[in-house]
């Protein structure tokens, strides 16, 4: 998960604190070495560390946080504070051109996932009820155009594309009056890269912006290239005309010295985060709600919104109504896991709870291809096995097991976890009304139940 050490290790610092008394300055200047270090572990630029440290220090000492009631508090305001400004302060939205077609011109080296990011973006923009293009500008890359038509189709948006021998500034060139032909509103160029800052690379980039004159040109990143992320990121932005950044591979990175860096060094805002493979998993970088990730602090307001995208409203509300009236079978179960998958990666949804609800889930492992072999044993079942899993005697086990590739230990494995998760969820559901001790989980009732995909 991203930023996992660093979080890691700042929790720690922070527990000290809350363990002292009062706070002097000596305390704070202890905390801040720790701090230091979490952050060159992290792979952070160490210029940008010594300024959020000193930045951090000055705060902290100030008679108004060590005299308050909760000195340590104050001091992980101050910290929170200080990442969301290092990142940000805000999060930035595309401009769009006053007369369309906006163009955006996505940069970056080879590996760093321009194409993908430019179908993610395309994907993005047309749910928001934007008319996409594509453009293939990559010519150098063997298969570059065919990815992107691939990924075009994926989405259902044109890709505009050229015969072999065409450069790329003539494919933008005539990409762009394309889109002014079929209304087109939104010009998304994928350019090709290298595998280094090269000269010949930035003059065909330049040649680009000449010609075409893009409203963004963004900057693609891999997050876990660490500090070299902020050579890569200062050498585009004196080349060319950057109007922000979008990290890639960010749930790849446990360190995330990218993403505190970049935007320091570079003065350009990060727009958007990468965290998956899928079509959808590109986010709106939001820096106060990164730093609360940091901090332990989870990001309710992301996981709410995923949530809100990509839920059924009307299907979680019989979802519940069925988990009080313990009427929850495995066609329930198949169907919110399949809910629950459109969320995105799980560990990605456990790295957005509270700090609180992570420890209890500490040493979690979620395995992904659990799902699938969960999926095809309840698949593999008649209608009224699933209705009604207690008919599931051994020869429907052995049955079952045959048509899902599986053994009859997981078939096992799966109806008792499944019998497991079916209490709980009834206790739940009462517990979200408040129907059970006033609000309180029966004696004895409450531990949590492995479920099938954890190990």
């Amino acid at each position: 998960m991203v930023f996992e050490n660093l979080s890691s290790k700042l929790q720690t610092v922070f527990k000290k604190l809350r363990g002292q008394g009062r706070l002097t300055e000596k305390n704070i200047e202890e905390a801040m070495r720790e701090v230091r270090l979490a952050l060159l572990e992290a792979d952070v630029n160490y210029k940008v560390v010594k300024d959020f440290v000193n930045k951090v220090k000055e705060k902290a000492v100030g008679q108004e946080v060590l005299n308050s009631l909760t000195p340590a508090q104050q001091v992980i305001k101050v910290v929170s504070d200080a990442l969301t400004e290092l990142m940000g302060v805000k999060e930035e939205r595309l401009t769009f051109a006053d007369n369309p077609p906006t163009v955006i011109m996505l940069v970056g080296l080879q590996g760093a996932g321009k194409t993908s990011t430019a179908g993610k973006l395309a994907g993005m923009l047309k749910k928001q009820g934007k008319r996409p293009l594509l453009v293939a500008a990559d010519i150098y890359r063997p298969a570059a155009i065919k990815q992107l038509q691939v990924l075009g189709k994926q989405i259902d948006v044109t890709v505009f594309s050229m015969a072999e021998g065409a450069t790329p500034v003539e494919i933008a060139n005539n990409g762009l009056e394309y889109a002014q032909s079929y209304q087109k509103d939104v010009v998304i160029i994928d350019t090709a890269g290298r595998l280094h800052i090269n000269e010949e690379l930035m003059n065909e980039l330049k040649d680009i912006e000449s010609d075409v004159a893009p409203t963004e040109i963004l900057l693609v990143i891999d997050a876990m290239t660490g500090q070299d992320a902020v050579n890569v990121a200062d050498s585009f932005k004196k080349a060319l005309n950057l109007t922000g950044i979008i990290l890639t591979k960010l749930d790849s990175d446990t360190r995330g010295g990218a993403a505190l860096s970049v935007r320091a060094v570079t003065n350009c805002p990060i727009k958007f985060a990468g965290s998956g493979e899928k079509m959808d998993n590109l986010e709106v970088f939001y820096p106060e709600r990164m730093a609360s990730r940091i901090l332990g602090m989870g990001d309710v307001l992301t996981l709410i919104e995923k949530a809100t995208a990509n839920v059924d409203e009307d299907k979680a509300k019989k979802m519940m109504h069925k988990m009080r009236k313990a009427e929850f079978n495995l066609e329930d179960f198949l169907e919110q896991m399949r809910e629950m998958r459109k969320l995105g990666p799980l560990e990605n949804i456990l790295e957005m709870l509270p700090g609180n609800m992570t420890k209890q889930l500490k040493g979690v492992q979620v395995d992904e291809k659990e799902l699938v072999k969960i999926e095809a044993i309840i698949q593999s079942m008649t209608v009224q096995e699933r209705l009604n899993p207690s008919v599931i005697n051994g020869s429907r086990r052995k049955r079952i097991a045959k048509g899902s590739g599986t053994t009859i230990s997981d078939i096992n494995r799966l109806l008792n976890q499944f019998e497991q998760s079916r209490k709980m969820m009834k206790q739940f559901a009462e517990f979200s009304e408040g129907n059970v001790g006033k609000g309180k989980m029966k004696k004895g009732k409450g531990k949590m139940p492995k479920m099938p995909f954890w190990n």
